[in-house]
């Protein structure tokens, strides 16, 4: 991790990501006010495995419907095989297949922060690619432990074809 504080970062593969839908718990952030996620992922975390039409286990936070300003829906979901039977108060978003850059975060989910400014700071403006106005997302595997941070994290940027 002491690489990505020093302005190296991880390098990313990339993959063309199917068509899935997300559902789970939302709310709107700001810059301001990103550092309460975690405590949207604590309401939801009894949620998984409990959720009709869940897939698997790996769970995804979406960021999306930005406001231009900086502000941004997040979501703390899974991904589900049909709406049918969604409980009150999910919210669901439709990630559409998109061409992504992985980026796989090492260290605690406090440095989190770090690894995306590194990627839309330092990374994309030198990398010859464009974001693409599509949801960005993080991926945390079946096995993801947020108590120890054990299992992997990647950070999934849209881009726009070339």
């Amino acid at each position: 991790m002491d690489e990505q504080k020093q302005g190296a970062g991880p390098e990313p593969r990339f993959e063309r990501e199917r068509f899935m839908l997300i559902a789970g718990l939302g709310e709107r952030f700001t810059p301001a006010t990103s550092q309460d996620i975690g405590q949207l992922w604590q309401r939801f975390i009894p949620h998984i495995g409990q959720v009709p039409g869940q897939v698997d286990e790996v769970t995804y936070g979406i960021c999306c419907n930005p406001d231009g300003q900086g502000g941004f829906e997040y979501i703390a979901g899974v991904e589900i095989s049909k709406l049918d039977d969604l409980p009150e108060g999910y919210r669901w978003i439709e990630v559409q297949p998109q061409n992504y850059a992985v980026f796989e975060h090492g260290g605690s989910l406090q440095e989190l922060p770090q690894t995306f400014s590194y990627i839309w700071t330092t990374w994309l403006p030198q990398s010859g690619h464009t974001a693409a106005e599509a949801p960005e997302f993080e991926r945390y595997s079946a096995d993801f432990n947020p108590d120890t941070g054990s299992g992997v994290v990647e950070i999934w940027l849209p881009l726009k074809s070339a």
